[in-house]
């Protein structure tokens, strides 16, 4: 068995596989990198809870009996001024060496656990940055990584609407012109979505995977979840209440990025990076 750990921008997720049966996945809302769009520095409470975070699922692999436990950081780590402080606490905490991946590799990693060599496109939103990575003919024929995320986007604007319109309208043109596919999305914003969308209680990731949104679907939920307090937010069914603050604007921007690319629907998948990362180191 092995364990590999996410350590994402709002999330860590930890996935142990024995390379036969369904994964088994865990997740741990941290918020890493929250108010990081202000002086582009981690705080240290975030680098605090992240790095326990990532101890005790180091632990947990352990107990399980793992070969193995690999663990990389994405958006948050690599773009803060002070990234380095993170890894050397998580170093001194359990040992552990994060693997701190570009923007480029973490979408080719998305990719690759949702397709595993096959032809499509991944929309992979994340709290700091989010990629758009499409394979044509078993090659990559795009891939860009922009900085702008659900925990970055709060940070910028709150819950103000109009403001985070603004925001993600403009930043989404440097995706430029992105080939045509059948997109899937990863990540906490497209599976929260779906399950919201669902009505799941619990959360159940069979029903999440394969799950197709609708942009109509999307934009209903959109003017929903902006018309609900934050507290209102955190009793919806499918929804983790530590994702409350930021799955409005994480909605939004999958609105907009699907009108961007002219794509009325999306195929939501629960395998993602993490799948990808153990497929890249040939497990």
């Amino acid at each position: 068995m092995y364990g590999v750990i996410d350590i994402g921008s709002n999330s860590v997720r930890l996935m142990l596989w024995d390379g036969l049966g369904e994964p088994k996945k865990y997740i741990k809302v941290t918020r890493l990198a929250d108010g990081l769009c202000g002086d582009s520095l981690l705080k240290d409470e975030a680098i605090e809870r992240t790095a326990r975070a990532v101890s005790i699922f180091k632990s947990q692999a352990e107990l399980r009996g793992v070969k193995g436990v690999y663990a990389f950081a994405t958006a948050a780590v690599r773009r803060a001024k002070n990234g380095k402080a993170f890894t050397d606490k998580v170093k001194s905490l359990c040992g552990l060496d994060i693997d701190v991946v570009s923007g480029e590799t973490e979408a080719e990693l998305g990719i690759t656990g949702v397709l595993g060599g096959a032809d499509g496109g991944v929309i992979d939103i994340g709290g700091a940055s989010t990629e758009i990575i499409v394979v044509k003919g078993g090659k990559t024929v795009f891939s860009r990584s922009l900085d702008i995320g659900t925990v970055r986007l709060f940070d910028g604007c709150g819950n103000d609407r109009e403001s985070a319109e603004k925001v993600i309208s403009e930043k989404i043109k440097e995706y430029g012109d992105v080939p045509k596919t059948t997109f899937y999305a990863i990540g906490g914003t497209a599976t929260s979505l779906s399950a919201i969308c669902q009505r799941l209680d619990p959360y159940d990731p069979s029903k999440v995977h394969g799950y197709r949104l609708g942009l109509d679907e999307i934009k209903n939920l959109v003017d929903r979840l902006y018309s609900m307090t934050v507290e209102d937010r955190k009793k919806l069914k499918g929804l983790q209440p530590e994702r409350a603050e930021v799955i409005s604007g994480g909605a939004l921007l999958m609105q907009k990025i699907l009108e961007f690319l002219c794509v009325g629907q999306v195929v939501t998948s629960e395998r993602d990076n993490l799948e990808g990362y153990l497929i890249k180191k040939g497990v």
